[in-house]
C-alpha cells in the first residue's frame, strides 16, 4: 500500500486530492504539508499533518523519511498570474521546491509527481489540437517554471532512476478551493458570482478558448498515472489531459440553462489576456489516452449542473 506525502496540501489541488487519496488508500497513509495550517480544515483535521515549508530541503527529506512515505506528489507552487506579479518568488519556490522534492525522493526511492500546465506552452506553440511533443517556448515566469519542471522531472528519471511521472493540467474547476491566483480562475469565479449575484464581469475576453477540467477527473487522472503500468508508459512526464476547450460565452450559455437571468460582462485584464492568449485553443490528449487509458467523466453542461448544485449548498452552509 502507498505511503504519500503531498506538498501544497491547502492549495487548490491539494486540498481535494489529500481527501481523494485518504479515501482510496487510508487516511494514515496520506501525510499533509503545507506552509501554513488552518485547524479547521477537513484536510488538517482527517490525517497526519505537518507545516513544510518546500524551500527547506533538510525539513523536507525529515518529514519524508520520518513518515516512511514511498510516495511524494509535490504540488507546492504560485499560480501564473501570482508568478508574473513576482518573479523571482515564483523561480525560487517553484524551481527551489521542485528541486528539492525530486532530491527527496532520489534518496529514498520514491515515485514521484508534479503536475505541468499549459502555461509550458508558448505563443509559437500550434494553437489548436496542440500535441504532446511540441515547440514550448513560453513567455511567461510560471510556463518558464513549468517546463524547466517537466525537462527536470526527465532528467531525475533518466539520471537517477526516480519514477517519476506528471501531467499537464488545463485550468481547473472547482467549487471547494476558492481561485488562488490563476489565469483560468474566471471559470471558477463565474459560477460564484452566478450564484451571488446574477452577474460576473469577466478579466478574460469573448472568444479567447482555454482547455479546462473539473477537479473530480483531474483527481482520477493523477491517481490512474500513478497507478498506470511503468513499462507503457513512453513519455511519463507532461502528459497532456484535458476535458473541454471552452471560452466565457459558452460557460455563461451553460450558466443560463440553469440561472436565466445570468448576465455576462467583461472589463479584460491585460496581463491575464496576454497570458491566456500565449497558451493553446484546444490540446490533444491521445498519448494519455494511449500510454496510461486517461479518461474523463465530465463536460461543459455536466460539470454545470454539479457546480452550481455544490457551490449553493456550500455558501449557504456558510450564511447558515
Amino acid at each position: 500500500m502507498k505511503k504519500i506525502l503531498v506538498t501544497g496540501a491547502l492549495g487548490q489541488i491539494g486540498s481535494e486530492l489529500v481527501m481523494k487519496l485518504r479515501e482510496v488508500y487510508g487516511n494514515d497513509q496520506v501525510i499533509a504539508t503545507d506552509i501554513r495550517k488552518r485547524d479547521e480544515d477537513l484536510v488538517v483535521q482527517s490525517g497526519p499533518f505537518e507545516i513544510l515549508d518546500v524551500t527547506d530541503a533538510n525539513r523536507m527529506f525529515e518529514l519524508a523519511k520520518t513518515h516512511q512515505v514511498d510516495t511524494i506528489m509535490h504540488l507546492a507552487a504560485l499560480l501564473s498570474a501570482t508568478a508574473e506579479a513576482k518573479p523571482l518568488l515564483a523561480w525560487n519556490l517553484n524551481m527551489g521546491g521542485l528541486v528539492n522534492a525530486l532530491e527527496a525522493a532520489r534518496e529514498l526511492n520514491c515515485q514521484f509527481f508534479t503536475p505541468s500546465s499549459i502555461g509550458a506552452f508558448g505563443p509559437s506553440t500550434p494553437k489548436n489540437g496542440t500535441p504532446q511533443d511540441t515547440i514550448q517556448r513560453p513567455t511567461t515566469m510560471y510556463g518558464v517554471n513549468k517546463v524547466s519542471g517537466e525537462l527536470l522531472c526527465d532528467y531525475y528519471y533518466q539520471k537517477f532512476g526516480v519514477d517519476t511521472r506528471g501531467v499537464r493540467f488545463p485550468g481547473l474547476i472547482s467549487y471547494v478551493a476558492p481561485p488562488g491566483g490563476g489565469t483560468t480562475d474566471y471559470a471558477v469565479e463565474i459560477y460564484y458570482k452566478a450564484i451571488q449575484e446574477g452577474a460576473y464581469t469577466s478579466y478574460i475576453a469573448k472568444d479567447t478558448y482555454m482547455d479546462m477540467m473539473y477537479m473530480p477527473d483531474a483527481l482520477n487522472a493523477i491517481i490512474n498515472l500513478m497507478e498506470a503500468d511503468a513499462s507503457k508508459l513512453k513519455h511519463r512526464n507532461a502528459f497532456n489531459v484535458t476535458a473541454m476547450s471552452i471560452e466565457p460565452e459558452q460557460v455563461a450559455a451553460a450558466i443560463r440553462k440553469h440561472i436565466p437571468e445570468f448576465k455576462l460582462s467583461y472589463q479584460v485584464d491585460p496581463v491575464r489576456q496576454a497570458i491566456a492568449e500565449s497558451w493553446p485553443n484546444s490540446i490533444d490528449a491521445s498519448c494519455a489516452k494511449e500510454e496510461w487509458g486517461f479518461t474523463y467523466e465530465y463536460d461543459l453542461e455536466k460539470m454545470t449542473a454539479d457546480m452550481l448544485t455544490k457551490l449553493r449548498g456550500k455558501l449557504l452552509q456558510k450564511v447558515g
